[in-house]
């Protein structure tokens, strides 16, 4: 009887250690996230609480879709011509009159593009209020430009549910279309790292949630 009550404790205690490591945020056995991976990269975030958004404006970030890259073309329209199939343009090689977002990745789905009546719009993965409450409001105006232009931080998605995101972080709001929240919590953790903005505790957890879903994903 000795015997079995030792046995039936010991499995008791090893399911236990198991259900612990399976309800980790991004819990993986306690095996470490492999180098390179957007999983590993989360915790070389800075944890801290969120600052006040008292100050920002969006004017803060300078004018909008300016012509960082020289190329002759704002930002906006960059960002068009990369993420449209079947872009005719106004005049030249600049103004997007129309294409389409085929397999928009916040929805799944395909939106039309028409200048003027755009159901499309170009989205801050990581919010610029979002980044203003975690380290941007101490930026220089120049740092606050080049982030609100780069690439890496936009993308041309479905109009309605971009403005539903609204500034969410990822521990408030995750995209409608679940096979693409890895991607897309990869992308945020890409930026912040780039440039050093910090995360809550309770974003942390919500990144390391979705990434433990696919561990091997990589920064973008």
């Amino acid at each position: 009887m000795l015997t079995y009550r030792r046995t039936l404790a010991a499995s008791t205690l090893a399911v236990s250690v198991l259900l612990t490591a399976a309800c980790s945020p991004g819990g993986s056995g306690g095996k470490p996230p492999a180098r390179g991976t957007a999983l590993a990269a989360v915790d070389t975030l800075t944890v801290k609480g969120r600052a006040p958004k008292t100050g920002y404006e969006r004017e803060k970030f300078g004018r909008a879709w300016v012509d960082v890259d020289g190329n002759g073309c704002g930002t906006r329209d960059d960002i068009l011509k990369r993420d449209l199939t079947g872009v005719r343009f106004t005049d030249g090689h600049c103004k997007v009159a129309s294409g389409t977002l085929t397999d928009d990745p916040y929805t799944g789905t395909t939106v039309r593009y028409v200048r003027g009546r755009s159901k499309v719009d170009i989205d801050h993965v990581v919010a610029l209020s979002d980044a203003w409450q975690k380290g941007a409001g101490k930026w220089d105006a120049e740092t606050r430009r080049r982030f609100a232009n780069d690439p890496l931080n936009l993308l041309a998605v479905d109009a309605a549910t971009n403005r539903g995101k609204s500034d969410g972080d990822a521990a408030t709001w995750l995209p409608p279309n679940r096979a693409y929240r890895c991607t897309y919590v990869a992308r945020q953790v890409a930026v912040k790292k780039k440039y050093g903005v910090w995360v809550t505790a309770e974003e942390r957890d919500a990144m390391k949630r979705v990434l433990g879903t696919c561990p091997q994903q990589k920064l973008p």
